[in-house]
């Protein structure tokens, strides 16, 4: 017995459901082996990895705000937290009071943060390497745009309650 609604069943299709599907969940692999392979040959996590590249920015040679930060990297206020926690305890970066507002606080990279992504520069560029080694410079280009336009999307998402609900 079908128990969807006409107008449910108007908009659902099970082929595009299928391969909508599928690439989620092909996302959620590639995120997890990217995590997997970044502890495993870097030696750092992937939100360790994007703090120190953020901060190594010219933007950021006077540190950035943890809202900053948290927005920047697309990270929970939780999971920052934690991380700069591990990376001040190896002397990667500092909390510093910001010059203008003093009850604020800027993340700034150290010197030996500076060092120890200056360090990892070969590598990531290797790690790079193999992981595109199968793609055309096209095909980078193609999906480098198609990750923005999901992204895009993605943030654009407000599912209502009924929404939520349906299949």
């Amino acid at each position: 017995m079908n128990t969807k609604s006409p107008a449910v069943e108007a908009t659902y299709d099970q082929s595009v459901s299928a391969i909508h599907n599928r690439l989620f969940f092909r996302l959620f692999q590639v995120g997890n082996t990217l995590d997997r392979q970044t502890r495993k040959e870097l030696g750092i996590t992937t939100v360790q990895w994007s703090v120190l590249g953020a901060l190594s920015r010219p933007q950021a040679d006077t540190g950035m705000s943890f809202s900053e930060l948290t927005e920047y990297l697309v990270v929970s206020r939780q999971n920052l937290d934690g991380v700069l926690k591990r990376l001040e305890r190896d002397a990667h970066v500092e909390r510093i009071a910001d010059p203008v507002d003093r009850r604020a606080r800027k993340v700034l990279l150290t010197p030996q943060g500076r060092a120890f992504w200056d360090s990892l520069q070969p590598k990531l560029y290797e790690f790079y390497r193999q992981a595109m080694a199968r793609f055309r410079f096209d095909d980078k280009a193609s999906l480098l745009h198609f990750l923005n336009t999901l992204n895009t999307g993605m943030n654009s998402i407000a599912l209502t309650k009924a929404d939520a609900n349906k299949p």
